[in-house]
């Protein structure tokens, strides 16, 4: 008879979570992905059944296997780990423990090197270029970068296509082609793919070659634990010496000036011996405040690229590519219906598709575009989610001075047209995380820089007209609550 000697730490666990996630309004969360049933124990392992591999390979990708496991540890005192076998699979655990064991060691090295492609684009693309690196790829692995991240796991569209073709020309010929790289643009579009692709490339090339990649704020923990250690020669030693820096989120350098000023060095000394340099941002170099003079134009020296949204086609071409990955297949309509309405980044289409596919198998039905719509109705991009889009500030705005959409996003220059126009940017700019780039899309094609204008002529308008900051203060106010009167009018 199987042993149930932990079944009560593990219920109390299970109960704890939920509580902790239900606080945190994640209670679909924890329904979807601790839909477990406790099988039996050893001495130090529980098995639990699940509803498919699939479910289980997500929910160690989400870190909630470990999260269970901590919990448990924590209420027993012992090292226990959490194996698992599928719910239809009659097969005591007992019995296939050595195969339980082996799919979860596998899995979670996967959930290693696959946790930040919840971050950004993960998908396919066969290019002539580099398609016979791919052996090399897969062989040599980079201890900081995920394997995952190639060129070849990378769908360029119109959106991306341009720093796309630039990284794989850097990564050919590497301090050379061009240098530095910023590649910028709003979060989950692919920045730190194709940053990690392209050092990925470099490695497989040569072995040898020392290759770091960090993000700003684990460069700036660093830096100041060197400081606080008298260690700052090693930390030195570390960075100068580098054939590539691949330095992630460089927005995270704000206003910190002593760690400004070690990223010059380092960068002149990279630089300067043809080291390839690449920094990724949320924004453009121009809108980064905070940064001094010198640190600015290293980061402007070589070539700046941006990511936009993908557009309807690349986002079906990532959804198929995504399913190929995952292998798994669902029903076309499904993924149309998902690339129509989940319009923002790759990030959220991957996790669209995750939780259709887990919840269809979890219930044992075939996935449908009813089923679908059921369960992305909180987080979809769709006409009466929650989140503030700038087509609504610009409605709003429009209706208040009793002007159309068409006209904010038209050339016309007349002041009925400018002044909205203006304060519908500022708007977008101020209760919005989309960067100047996407904003000035939605205003007929403007360039970053005239976005950039608009937003700093309301702020200034702000200090010294009070007629000004009233209507401001109005339109926002109305641009919030248009987003909860529309779902409250669909719910």
């Amino acid at each position: 008879m199987p042993s149930q000697n932990y079944k009560v730490f593990f219920e109390e666990a299970i109960k704890q979570i939920k509580e902790e996630m239900i606080k945190n309004n994640q209670e679909n969360e924890f329904l979807l992905w601790f839909n477990m049933n406790y099988v039996e124990d050893e001495i130090s392992q529980i098995t639990v059944s699940v509803a498919s591999e699939f479910m289980w390979m997500q929910m160690n990708l989400k870190k909630y296997v470990k999260k269970l496991e901590d919990k448990i540890n924590e209420l027993t005192g012992q090292n226990i780990s959490i194996v698992h076998i599928v719910k239809n699979n009659p097969t005591p655990a007992s019995e296939k423990r050595e195969t339980v064991e082996k799919t979860t060691e596998n899995t979670i090295k996967t959930e290693e090197n696959q946790d930040s492609s919840l971050k950004s684009d993960s998908k396919i693309h066969q290019s002539p270029q580099i398609k016979e690196n791919k052996t090399e790829i897969s062989q040599k692995k980079h201890p900081q970068l995920n394997e995952n991240f190639t060129f070849e796991t990378f769908v360029p569209g119109e959106n991306s296509i341009y720093a796309y073709n630039a990284s794989i020309s850097a990564a050919k010929n590497p301090g050379k082609a061009y240098n530095p790289i910023l590649i910028y643009g709003g979060v989950g579009l692919g920045k730190t793919h194709l940053m990690q692709a392209l050092g990925n490339f470099i490695y497989s090339s040569n072995e040898k070659s020392k290759i770091a990649y960090t993000s700003a704020e684990n460069f700036t923990n660093e830096f100041t634990t060197s400081l606080k250690n008298q260690t700052i020669d090693t930390f030195k030693k570390k960075y100068r010496n580098l054939d590539v820096l691949l330095l992630d989120d460089i927005q995270f350098l704000e206003g910190k000036e002593g760690t400004q000023e070690e990223l010059f060095h380092t960068f002149n000394s990279i630089y300067d011996k043809n080291g390839q340099i690449v920094f990724t941002s949320d924004r453009p170099i121009k809108e980064l405040k905070g940064f001094t003079e010198r640190i600015s134009s290293r980061f402007s020296r070589g070539l700046n690229v941006d990511l936009q949204p993908p557009n309807y086609e690349n986002r079906i071409a990532i959804i198929q590519k995504k399913l190929e990955i995952l292998n798994k297949t669902i029903p076309q309509d499904v993924i149309e219906y998902i690339a129509k309405n989940c319009q923002t980044n790759v990030r959220d289409i991957e996790s669209c598709i995750t939780k259709s596919i887990g919840y269809a198998e979890l219930v044992g039905k075939a996935l449908t575009v009813e089923i679908a719509q059921n369960q992305l109705r909180d987080t979809i991009n769709n006409p009466y989610s929650g989140t503030i889009t700038i087509e609504n500030i610009q409605k709003v705005v429009a209706d208040h001075y009793n002007v159309s959409i068409a006209d904010l996003k038209s050339k016309k220059k007349d002041r009925k047209f400018v002044i909205p126009r203006q304060i519908s940017i500022y708007i977008c700019c101020s209760l919005t995380e989309y960067s100047t780039t996407e904003i000035g899309n939605e205003f007929g094609g403007r360039d970053h820089t005239t976005i950039m204008h608009a937003r700093d002529k309301v702020e200034s308008l702000l200090k010294t007209d009070p007629s000004m900051s009233s209507t401001v203060e109005l339109l926002s106010r109305a641009s919030k609550d248009f987003r909860s009167s529309l779902k409250n009018h669909f719910q």
